[in-house]
């Protein structure tokens, strides 16, 4: 058993990484910490009563290096990569969460804060497994993907070279309530969410260019992304719609099949997908369609686990040399 803790452990996230990892036959979570502490799980999460018992500590790095040999960092943007650093000096291993390790350090320093760890930020590999999986088994230092880049690129990916690069890509994304986190605001207030769906930050999100950058890397071409989320009045999932204009014919879901033939956490449907078909699991299911020249992909995650927390499990795996798949979960919430 391989010893690991959870840095960041009072949100949504932290919560999700705990439901995982108690059941992990590889992993043995030793160590639990907020930026307060002093507090059990128990108390922090009471839907964890007679589950778990472990004190929750105010976070502290040599601590989390005298009992973990990996740990899971559940914390703010630039709160990470202060942590991160001391902790891969120490001989830790990292699955950060956060967008810390993300991205480039221009588009980094663009859309977030100044850099404080440039050279591991030059070493981590960005845990969007399906195109990283053997960098992942290398890396001492994994840095989660967004959610709504998550499943706009896993649905858009295979059909980038399909695409006319001259014309825009548009992204339609909706997500749950628990996209935003704990922390309260007026946008998710009961009375304004309630029966309600609205757009934010369009056109103007952070995730934009996260898109833009890792089509870029991948594939090497740069598409003039246009992303608009929404918030929907639901508790999880997210439902991503993308809108491409092809240069030649093809057949969307056969390219979908053979794109994704070895990967076992992409389900391709033959109709359009729903986010409560992969509620509660690891899986990103995905749907495309063409009319002429336009494309339609559409594709489904939980916001919290592929979107997040079981996406940072699968890189966590790879990074020991565990299966991929080692305790992530599979049972959609039905009904």
């Amino acid at each position: 058993m391989i010893n690991v803790g959870i840095v960041g452990a009072s949100g949504y996230t932290g919560l999700e990484l705990v439901k995982m990892l108690i059941t992990h036959n590889g992993f043995k979570l030793t160590y639990l910490a907020t930026t307060q502490g002093d507090i059990s799980v128990e108390e922090l999460h009471p839907s964890l009563v007679d589950v778990i018992s472990l004190p929750v500590k105010k976070a502290d790095v040599n601590i989390v290096a005298e009992r973990c040999e990996l740990v899971f960092l559940a914390l703010p943007h630039k709160a990470s990569m202060g942590f991160a650093k001391e902790l891969l000096d120490r001989g830790v291993k990292v699955v950060d969460l956060s967008a810390d390790y993300r991205l480039e350090l221009d588009t980094y320093e663009e859309n977030y804060c100044p850099h404080e760890d440039k050279e591991n930020l030059d070493a981590s590999v960005y845990a969007l497994v399906e195109y990283y999986r053997e960098a992942l088994k290398k890396t001492k230092l994994a840095a989660g993907p967004g959610c709504y880049p998550t499943a706009t690129l896993l649905g858009i990916l295979p059909f980038v070279p399909y695409l006319d690069i001259n014309a825009p890509l548009f992204v339609d994304a909706k997500s749950g309530l628990t996209g935003a986190g704990k922390k309260l605001s007026e946008d998710s207030h009961f009375v304004n969410m309630n029966e309600n769906i609205f757009a934010y930050k369009a056109m103007d999100h952070r995730h934009q260019p996260e898109i833009t950058e890792k089509i870029e890397k991948i594939h090497g071409v740069k598409l003039n992304v246009n992303f608009v989320p929404h918030l929907i009045p639901v508790t999880r999932g997210e439902l991503v719609s993308v809108y491409g204009t092809l240069k030649e014919d093809i057949d969307p879901l056969a390219i979908l099949k053979e794109h994704y033939k070895d990967d076992p956490f992409i389900r391709i449907r033959e109709t359009p997908v729903d986010i409560k078909s992969t509620a509660g699991t690891h899986f990103c299911d995905i749907y495309a369609k063409r009319k002429g020249n336009a494309l339609f992909v559409s594709s489904a995650i939980d916001n919290l686990l592929r979107g997040a927390s079981s996406q940072a499990l699968a890189a966590a795996n790879l990074m020991c040399g565990y299966d991929e798949g080692m305790g992530l979960p599979v049972i959609p919430y039905m009904p």
